[in-house]
């Protein structure tokens, strides 16, 4: 599924709109762009996918052994599948906005799916591993990744023009949200910190009306220098404000702090 939905905001979104956002996807629309000319309708998507990974995961087979090649082989193979099977379609009809957002969406989900399956689907992921791995030692993975997805979409800004590269950017950016909420999780909670004089009373509340569980936590005031015991409690989004009044209404001087909690297992909110 994850696959299927990058290759089908390649196919449907970013190729029609000459939109690169980086990785061998990218390179593919730029070559299928440029050899139109020699080729009738250019070379195949799923043709430069492949031509291009095969390369890499050789390399990668004797470099790293078969352990790191695993899972993204079958999702490489797996997205040049859907791009060969998926046929010429322009889903947004030139609306650069609008594939903006849509392609976006669609490609981050499908990586976010993949990232949760423990793979990748190659290109210029592979490639930064395996050149951090022999070549560039002094530079982390991702900054070799930016560095050759930047250089990507660049080059698809010199051919195609600027304000498709100013569009692919914005994509970018789309992508990297909606990737990381499916991989670091959607179900969303707030984390209350609770200072307060009352603690016994308040937790007791919370128990009883929220029915959610309360942490006491040792704490000590560094400008009183007393010992305070810091009531700790997770709640959903909506329990947040009867949380507040409710803590307020036992005592109006306590001191709250309330943060995100990006996911939330376990007894009360969702099981894995």
């Amino acid at each position: 599924l994850g696959t299927g939905l990058i290759a089908a905001a390649i196919k449907f979104v970013y190729d029609p709109s000459r939109m690169v956002t980086g990785g061998f996807s990218g390179i593919a629309i730029i070559i299928k762009s440029v050899t139109k000319n020699w080729i009738s309708g250019g070379f195949p998507l799923w043709v430069t996918n492949l031509v291009l990974n095969v390369p890499v995961f050789i390399v990668g087979f004797f470099v790293k052994g078969k352990r790191f090649i695993g899972r993204t082989a079958l999702a490489t193979f797996l997205l040049s599948g859907w791009l060969y099977i998926f046929p010429d379609f322009d889903a947004v009809k030139q609306d650069l906005v609008l594939a903006a957002i849509f392609g976006g969406c669609l490609s981050g989900a499908g990586i976010g799916l993949v990232l949760r399956a423990k793979a990748t689907t190659g290109g210029t992921d592979m490639v930064s591993v395996l050149l951090q791995h022999k070549l560039l030692r002094h530079y982390s993975v991702v900054q070799i990744m930016q560095f050759l997805d930047g250089a990507i979409v660049l080059t698809g800004m010199a051919i195609f023009g600027l304000r498709f590269g100013l569009y692919a950017i914005v994509t970018i950016f789309i992508i990297m949200k909606v990737s990381d909420a499916l991989t670091e999780g959607m179900r969303y909670a707030r984390a209350a910190f609770i200072i307060t004089d009352e603690k016994d009373q308040v937790a007791k509340e919370i128990l009883a009306t929220l029915n959610r569980g309360v942490t006491g936590i040792q704490a000590k005031g560094m400008y009183s220098n007393e010992e305070k015991c810091m009531l700790y409690c997770v709640v959903s989004k909506k329990e947040v404000v009867a949380l507040k009044d409710l803590v307020k209404e036992i005592d109006e001087k306590a001191f709250i702090i309330v943060t995100d909690a990006r996911e939330v297992l376990g007894e009360g909110f969702l099981e894995e």
